[in-house]
């Protein structure tokens, strides 16, 4: 399966992305929900995305409020919000299997081990762990994490985040109990300020005053959290 990509330096990754047309190339059949590999064709140039069709996810228990997809848009909207950068460009649009998540397909470097990279002090994966423990992500694996060639570092797979519900399950632990730097509590109490507005409309009421009240927690805490003794801390799978 081809993953390159080429575009016009005129053609922007995010015109590619909205205005393309999508065609789905792949199907990825180790993913719990359909999860297809497509590109975005525009103006002659073309561009490799994730493509996750509303209409092909699978129902959850403890998600049953809105769709999978709205949670991986807030995901991405937050980040940017903060500044962060760590989600690929999101959106939800139309597509052959109906509106579903597109998301820009990432090249990663695989000459670098993800779990060595992942159990550093690496400032971008101090920033991911603070991320899913501000989104509540309950489902952070090796495999959802992206690292590029240049250096930078994306995170992948955001669909079960935001529960009202405690549920943090993640494979970065290795920073529990350390404090955050001033840069990260600066954040935290940006997060505070533009958090429910960037998600109003993707996730429940509730869900939205219990992004505040995490994030709250986060600040009175001054630390990355510990894992709970009162459900699994570590998704599996792990990859």
């Amino acid at each position: 399966m081809s993953t390159g990509k080429w575009i016009s330096p005129l053609i922007s990754v995010i015109d590619a992305i909205a205005q393309g047309e999508l065609i789905v190339e792949g199907r990825f059949v180790d993913a719990s929900n359909a999860t297809l590999f497509a590109k975005c064709i525009y103006q002659e140039n073309e561009i490799s995305v994730i493509y996750k069709p509303i209409a092909g996810e699978r129902p959850l228990w403890d998600f049953p409020d809105g769709n999978l997809a709205n949670r991986e848009l807030a995901a991405y909207l937050l980040s940017e919000a903060l500044e962060l950068h760590l989600v690929p460009f999101t959106i939800v649009r139309d597509g052959p299997f109906g509106p579903g998540m597109v998301q820009e397909w990432i090249e990663i470097d695989e000459s670098i081990d993800v779990v060595e990279l992942s159990n550093s002090d690496s400032p971008r994966i101090r920033a991911l762990t603070l991320f899913d423990a501000i989104i509540n992500n309950t489902d952070r694996k090796y495999g959802h994490i992206l690292p590029t060639s240049d250096g930078r570092i994306f995170g992948c797979d955001h669909g079960v985040t935001f529960h009202e519900d405690p549920k943090l399950r993640t494979v970065l632990w290795h920073l529990s109990g350390v404090e955050f730097s001033t840069s990260e509590l600066e954040l935290l109490k940006r997060a505070q300020i533009v958090s429910a507005s960037v998600v109003e409309g993707l996730i429940t009421e509730t869900e939205s005053a219990a992004l505040l009240d995490r994030i709250e927690r986060l600040l009175e805490a001054g630390s990355y959290p510990e894992p709970s003794d009162e459900w699994p801390a570590v998704p599996w799978p792990p990859f």
